[in-house]
């Protein structure tokens, strides 16, 4: 079938173009799309801060109602909402263990490699030509093909534009905290970054009972955001010469149970372990690309008995995370609206834009 889709073909260019995607094979869904999020991972991958193979159609946030399943598929029918997430190939040892975060071919094939998990994508252009789906998905256009298994079923009585960011934003930071940290009711924790993902960390923490929730960032509207959201302390790093001196007076002296950085900068990676508390963990979900970061390992990690991991999509299974978080919404207790602005379609290079320049938290393009 013919579809319109945004398409990059050089490193930070998009452009409209009628494409060929062909029919689901076994395990696909044939999705029409009704909005997408726009994430910075879709920027990165369009810039190659993160390499993708291109030409390729960016967005993996998308959401829509299914048109066509292909054979073998009996999760999914013909008029379901669905949530689309992250892929993964459901065979490898993580996938059987219930842990498609940590699929083996995740990032090098399924992510930015350009294929579905049989090697081979669905997209191609007027001349014949491949055209890669990013996670997957390809979702900035108006159909898209995705496996069975990286599409969650939710509510049809829910408002399907507003859950687009559940498939890969909100769940990494909220399941950076839920599903990676699982604090204790009353950990300290501190979050650097109050875009979408350390927002949805935030909102994550007061489920959580979190106390006191800490979060840092450079503008001041985005951290009064974060007040509204749950956070009990901010912190804007451009006004406070010593940001873990200070998150340490804040919980005591004694350093955060929990600590997450967001951002993807360097300094802010050392910043989170060097505030954490004895046997804290650090959590980082934050696009560092190929940065080497300098680690006092002993007076950062080991004296303190403390820890750093990485967490894929918040280390969340999206089959039982994202109800979850829909359950969140529908109780009013994941406010994700106040950070969503709406776009046209068309209109997805402003989306951009203002994604880049603060103006928007969480663009979301509507088809």
């Amino acid at each position: 079938m013919k579809i319109k889709a945004a398409v990059t073909r050089e490193a930070g260019q998009l452009q409209f173009e009628t494409l060929e995607l062909a029919a689901p094979k076994a395990g696909e869904v044939l999705v029409k799309m009704v909005a997408c999020g726009v994430c910075h991972t879709d920027a990165s991958a369009m810039k190659q801060f993160i390499p993708a193979k291109l030409p390729m159609v960016m967005g993996h946030e998308g959401v829509g109602i299914v048109e066509e399943v292909g054979p073998g598929v009996n999760s999914l029918k013909v008029g379901d909402h669905v949530v689309m997430s992250f892929p993964s190939c459901g065979c490898c040892g993580p996938c059987a263990d219930g842990k498609p975060y940590a699929c083996e071919k995740g990032s090098t094939q399924l992510f930015f490699g350009g294929a579905y998990s049989d090697g081979t994508t669905r997209l191609t252009d007027e001349n014949g030509a491949e055209v890669s789906p990013l996670f997957g998905q390809g979702a900035f256009a108006d159909h898209c093909i995705v496996e069975a298994r990286n599409a969650v079923k939710v509510d049809p009585e829910v408002d399907l534009k507003a859950l687009c960011s559940l498939g890969c934003g909100v769940q990494t930071g909220a399941g950076a905290v839920l599903c990676r940290m699982k604090p204790e009711a009353g950990s300290s924790i501190a979050i650097f970054g109050a875009g979408a993902v350390g927002l949805s960390a935030v909102m994550a923490a007061k489920i959580a009972g979190c106390s006191p929730i800490i979060v840092i960032d450079l503008v001041d509207s985005r951290l009064e955001m974060a007040k509204e959201m749950g956070a009990t302390h901010v912190i804007n790093g451009k006004a406070c010469d010593d940001v873990p001196a200070k998150i340490k007076e804040i919980c005591s002296g004694r350093g955060a149970d929990y600590a997450l950085e967001a951002v993807g900068v360097p300094v802010l990676v050392q910043q989170m372990l060097q505030c954490l508390g004895a046997e804290g963990l650090g959590v980082l979900v934050g696009v560092t690309g190929d940065a080497m970061i300098p680690v006092q390992a002993n007076a950062w990690l080991m004296d303190k008995n403390a820890s750093f991991a990485g967490a894929v999509e918040g280390a969340a299974n999206p089959q039982t995370f994202i109800p979850k978080l829909v359950s969140f919404y529908k109780e009013g207790r994941l406010p994700i609206d106040m950070m969503t602005k709406y776009y046209k379609f068309e209109d997805i290079e402003q989306a951009f834009h203002d994604s880049h320049t603060g103006e928007a938290i969480k663009p979301i393009l509507v088809f």
